[in-house]
């Protein structure tokens, strides 16, 4: 009985932060290797969608030469 009362609140909590954090698409490898945000290469940061900056670094695995625009423009 009382695993059960520990187990309990501890799985709420579990899984409430499972529901409520958010889904990441770009790898945290490409983050630190070219110190840029996640907003540089997708439409959003909380968006899978690529902008121009972000399909060129799928083909070139670098941001070296791919025009990186300010957001929101």
């Amino acid at each position: 009985m009382r695993l059960l009362k520990l187990m309990i609140p501890a799985s709420v909590v579990l899984g409430g932060v499972l529901v409520c954090s958010s889904l990441s698409y770009g790898k945290p490898e490409y983050t630190k290797k070219e110190k840029k945000g996640c907003a540089v290469c997708h439409v959003t940061a909380k968006s899978k969608e690529l902008n121009d900056a972000g399909k060129c670094y799928e083909k070139k695995k670098t941001l070296e030469g791919c025009e990186i625009k300010p957001a929101g423009k």
